[in-house]
């Protein structure tokens, strides 16, 4: 059956992605089993208790396959997982590329499971892949109930906690059913958001994945010789696309499983890590580490990207002081990691800039008030951009894609920026309303509404507090209404049971005799992130109180 899936994709964009080189006639599996035919035993993926050969990933994804075609998939379906970074990510992904399906990885751990049901729905999931006890909530509810009585629903499989060096699905019936060779059809659909923290479901096809992987491939000279090392989860765009890209090159992929406690360092240069991928969270805790036990060098590990905020300027120089070049970036879900510095870039541009656009992709600025007005080098506008990463538009959201697109087919980002004279970026703030906590991002408009329907609440805003190891975290401002009392705990405790994830919770608190409006009635929120910036606010710490 043909892909029933509606995309952007029409054959302009298909003529000038594959006259880029940048498009080719290989899907994601067709890469994968082309190596597994020719070195089986060639290393693919590891997490903490596994180590898979390629040869052994293509097998599993075979099973699964032959799993997913038994239960009536058809191709364009979607198979969604809620799973935290394990090997088996590789296989689901494997799987779906093979078969013309489209896996939805972008279940994070800080999701509830009301909120991951939701989703299902939105997506009309045919199969899901869950680990039990996974999830911000995962303690109180159960995904696996709640996704058996979706309509949509064929398949639901319970995946348990990898215990040994077994690979799932262990065994399967032989699938003789020839793959799907379209690297041109959806293979992934990621979730991101927008202003309201409403997910949008991003489309992407082999080749849109593929493009950006092969452009920092040859410019970061990756190969088959290299293992990378993502921080990041594989719910994530910046872990999964760090997965395609060894899957691409022959590298070996290191998942980050580590327990709680035990040393990121010694795990890097016990699996002879070459390059890293994270945010500078990641970064900052590595060289407190490399500083701590007076190491000099980070093992093999020559190159890092760091991405989901601007790398600070004592990061960058510790990094290279410890033998490893930075790679700052700029990217996003709908087109991937376009953005980044060279390997021969000065200091000062790792520092002060997220590079310039990848082979493949380009990027020009516009007007803030007029999407179809180009501006100048060194004027900052709306980052607008368009290539052979670009997204195949927006899941089931005809509006929210027109919207994305100006008149000449140029992606608004939501970002503001500038672009120098030799095209390297600037990220100068966000249209988008956003809080990024260690790469997380948190959106205040949830935060926000739910805060205000706390009975003693009148005004809610959601505000970042820089912070020098994550970035920045949340504060919560609030005005009570009169003759009536709350406790910042009483409110964390109402967020919490009105179903904000745990991850997303307020760390700071403050109470104001008055947020100012609008002469439209809305709050103002840049009066008070004004005051908090000039220090005329004092916000305390808070926590979530344990449940009783």
């Amino acid at each position: 059956m043909s892909n029933t899936l509606l995309t952007t994709l029409s054959r302009e964009r298909l003529r000038q992605g594959y006259e880029s080189g940048f498009w080719q006639d290989q899907t994601i599996y067709m890469i994968a089993a082309a190596r597994a035919r020719t070195s089986p035993d060639a290393p693919a993926i590891r997490d903490a208790r596994r180590r898979v050969t390629i040869g052994a990933l293509v097998a599993a994804a075979n099973r699964l396959s032959a799993d997913l075609r038994a239960a009536g998939l058809r191709r364009g379906q979607r198979v969604a997982a809620w799973l935290p970074s394990r090997v088996e990510v590789a296989v689901a992904l494997l799987a779906c590329s093979r078969d013309g399906l489209v896996l939805c990885p972008s279940l994070h751990r800080d999701h509830t499971v009301a909120e991951v049901a939701e989703l299902l729905e939105r997506m009309r999931a045919a199969a899901l892949i869950a680990e039990p006890g996974h999830g911000a909530d995962a303690d109180r509810h159960d995904i696996f109930a709640a996704a058996r009585g979706l309509p949509a629903i064929r398949r639901v499989i319970r995946l348990e906690k990898a215990s040994g060096d077994g690979l799932w699905p262990e065994e399967g019936a032989p699938n003789d059913a020839p793959p799907v060779p379209d690297p041109d059809g959806v293979v992934y659909l990621a979730f991101t958001s927008g202003t309201t923290g409403r997910p949008k479901g991003v489309l992407h096809s082999d080749n849109t994945l593929l493009g950006n992987a092969r452009a920092i491939v040859a410019d970061w000279h990756l190969g088959g010789e290299d293992v990378i090392a993502t921080l990041s989860p594989l719910s994530h765009n910046l872990g999964f696309g760090s997965m395609v890209i060894a899957l691409l090159c022959g590298a070996e992929l290191v998942i980050h499983d580590l327990p709680r406690g035990r040393s990121l360092l010694d795990r890097l240069v016990e699996t002879d890590t070459s390059y890293l991928v994270g945010v500078p969270t990641h970064a900052i805790d590595l060289l407190a580490e490399l500083r701590a036990r007076g190491m000099t060098a980070l093992g093999r590990v020559r190159g890092f990207r760091v991405s989901g905020a601007a790398v600070p300027r004592a990061v960058v120089a510790g990094l290279l002081e410890h033998g490893v070049t930075p790679q700052s970036g700029y990217g996003m879900t709908e087109a991937s990691s376009h953005h980044y510095t060279l390997p021969g870039d000065p200091p000062e541009r790792m520092a002060e800039t997220s590079g310039r656009c990848c082979p493949g992709y380009e990027v020009r600025v516009f007007s803030p008030d007029n999407p179809e007005q180009a501006l100048a080098p060194g004027e900052v506008g709306q980052i607008g951009g368009r290539g052979s990463s670009l997204m195949l538009g927006y899941f089931d959201e005809q509006g929210a894609t027109e919207d994305s697109f100006n008149a000449q087919g140029w992606f608004m980002t939501g970002d503001l920026g500038w672009v120098d004279e030799a095209g390297y970026i600037r990220i100068t703030g966000r249209k988008k309303d956003v809080i990024i906590r260690g790469g997380h991002n948190i959106f205040p408009a949830k935060i926000e509404t739910l805060a205000m329907q706390h009975p003693a609440v009148l005004r809610a805003v959601a505000l970042p507090v820089p912070d020098e190891r994550l970035g920045e975290k949340v504060c919560l401002a609030v005005q009570l209404r009169p003759g009536m009392a709350a406790e910042a705990e009483e409110i964390l405790l109402h967020l919490d049971a009105a179903g904000l994830s745990k991850y997303d919770q307020p760390e700071y608190f403050l109470a104001l005799p008055e947020i100012p409006l609008t002469p439209g009635g809305k709050v103002l929120k840049r009066a008070v992130a004004a005051w908090l910036e000039a220090g005329e606010l004092h916000p305390r710490p808070v926590r979530l109180p344990a449940r009783a």
